[in-house]
């Protein structure tokens, strides 16, 4: 069965997007984003929210500007054709390979998990993450914790009042000092 994985960058004091919005202290360097472009590459299907499939729409572009770096040109052909479901109730179309989802996060996620397709079903973003997280559909967590304390924001974790124990499977540290934590939800 196809794992569901929900992988972001988070501050140390847990945030994906500090207090004004901003998360430019996310920005990769070389040996992390290499090691994103590798994680993308076991994904099958990639279910997100509006906000983060509208900042992830410039990759459906990038390729056309050749300023891109080959790390940047590697992302974008393997961004590109990988399969999105977006969960909106304001947009009424999507672009690229994209559709919007025709069910509710638990339908669709069943119905993904059901196909004899390959690759983790990857969640985005910290709304349509905490919803599946309530629901007990995320087998796995992912999280490249930044050094820094950004004092606020939006959460990585959903702020529910419910226990969740967790096996570690994987940690690595980065030259940037950014520390990689990966956790399998223990059943």
């Amino acid at each position: 069965m196809r794992s569901v994985t929900y992988s972001m960058s988070v501050s140390l004091d847990g945030y994906i997007v500090g207090p004004d919005g901003g998360f430019d202290w996310s920005a990769p360097d070389e040996e992390v984003f290499r090691f994103a472009i590798d994680e993308i590459r076991k994904v099958g299907v990639h279910l997100m929210g509006r906000r983060l499939y509208e900042t992830m729409l410039a990759w459906e572009t990038a390729d056309q500007d050749p300023s891109l770096d080959d790390s940047m040109r590697e992302w974008t052909a393997l961004w590109k054709p990988l399969p999105k479901v977006v969960f909106s109730t304001t947009l009424s179309a999507v672009q690229g390979n994209a559709q919007l989802a025709s069910g509710g996060l638990a339908e669709e996620i069943e119905r993904l998990r059901a196909e004899p397709d390959e690759g983790d079903i990857a969640i985005g973003g910290a709304t349509l993450a905490a919803e599946a997280a309530a629901a007990d559909l995320i087998d796995e967590y992912r999280a490249r914790v930044y050094p820094v304390l950004v004092g606020g924001g939006v959460p990585f974790f959903p702020q529910r009042e419910r226990r969740v124990d967790l096996e570690l499977v994987e940690t690595r540290t980065f030259v940037s000092k950014v520390v990689y934590l990966r956790y399998r939800v223990a059943r």
